[in-house]
């Protein structure tokens, strides 16, 4: 199937010279939906995973159906002050300032085989949070699964060694 035809394209969002790549219209068909999941899938399933592990919001909609699809746990990935238990944070850069991300201490057990989801790569900066925090706790992770991945932006050069598996690159 050819996925980006499922992506909405909104030029100028959120800022002038920025192509927002819309994953609602590919949630909404249910069919595309299904089979973007299972594409996913058949690219990681000779990994050895334990959990998969997807930051707010949508690495949840992305890694969730995965983790399902492969009959493992999920771990949410959350912004500070979101979990209800102890965590373990990261801060991290954005364009104008810093924010923090966060798992609970017992998420990932020391040796687990954790692979990273999310909807969308691009300057790789919440990725390496992620794959930070997992470390932190003993994880391994196995790769970085998305929907779409930005080449342009060179992701993926941030994420230390981890293997990138994508549907669609732009």
């Amino acid at each position: 199937m050819d996925f980006n035809q499922h992506i909405r394209v909104i030029p100028d969002f959120p800022k002038p010279g920025i192509s927002f790549k819309d994953i609602t219209t590919l949630l909404g068909n249910g069919p595309a939906y299904r089979e973007a999941i299972d594409a996913l899938k058949k690219q990681v399933e000779h990994l050895k995973i334990d959990l998969i592990a997807g930051p707010e919001a949508r690495g949840f909609v992305v890694g969730a159906p995965l983790a399902y699809a492969l009959g493992v746990g999920f771990v949410p990935i959350r912004k500070s002050g979101k979990l209800p238990y102890k965590t373990v944070e990261v801060e991290y850069e954005l364009e104008y300032g810093t924010d923090r991300l966060a798992m609970h201490v017992d998420a990932v057990q020391p040796g687990q085989n954790v692979l990273i989801a999310d909807d969308l790569l691009a300057t790789g900066g919440t990725i390496a949070t992620a794959v930070d925090l997992v470390r932190q706790l003993g994880g391994n992770v196995v790769g970085a699964a998305f929907l779409i991945e930005l080449e342009e932006l060179n992701g993926r050069s941030r994420l230390d060694n981890v293997e990138v598996f994508n549907l669609i690159q732009g």
